[in-house]
């Protein structure tokens, strides 16, 4: 029970890790493109391409430069979340009704202050909303990560599935599927307050 739950914790620690790095990098990169739109179309194809490629063909490329282990996983689930984080930072600051804006520069704020105390504000429900799913996507990654080093609850599963033991494989299956249906009922959850507070 103690290396369950021990998995378990490695398990979403590393989903948790990959997927705050993109929120970082990817709100950054929301913003910067709600300021420059000429590049709006080209970033988000890029991101989108990246996720396009294949899981285990994302992990084997990342296995070069970060060999085996953990690091291997958290980079290939950091660039699976960065599409779901970027274009909903995007839309969701677009989204805002222009007249919060001129009201925050009626009140004389700058830049910055509007930035962060209307339009981030404003598109955290839409941020939400993609956070949700990159977590949810980044648990099924860990679990495929055991290919290449990682921990996490994908060892019972790979390992169920070597064997033909079910009982092992539904070990590692069962609390993956939990923790997704939490997190998923969690958020959206959230979602919805931050909507209609």
């Amino acid at each position: 029970m103690f290396e369950l739950l021990q998995r378990a914790a490695v398990h979403l620690l590393i989903s948790l890790s990959g997927v705050v790095l993109a929120m970082v990098v990817g709100v950054v990169i929301g913003v910067i493109l709600t300021r420059v739109p000429k590049l709006a179309g080209p970033v988000i194809g890029v991101v989108e391409v990246l996720q396009t490629i294949p899981s285990l063909a994302m992990l084997s490329i990342l296995l070069v430069f970060f060999g085996l282990g953990n690091m291997t996983a958290v980079m290939a689930i950091f660039f699976y979340s960065l599409l779901p984080i970027v274009r909903n930072t995007y839309i969701g600051i677009l989204a805002l009704e222009l007249a919060l804006l001129e009201a925050g520069r009626g009140m004389g704020m700058n830049s910055l202050q509007i930035l962060f105390q209307v339009e981030l504000p404003g598109a955290i429900p839409v941020i939400v909303s993609g956070l949700r799913i990159s977590l949810i996507t980044a648990y099924g990654i860990v679990t495929i990560a055991v290919l290449v080093g990682g921990g996490g609850l994908g060892r019972y599963v790979y390992r169920g599935i070597q064997m033909s033991d079910m009982t092992m494989l539904f070990t590692g299956a069962i609390p993956i599927c939990l923790m997704a249906f939490l997190t998923d009922l969690f958020l959206n959850r959230l979602e919805q307050k931050l909507l209609h507070r």
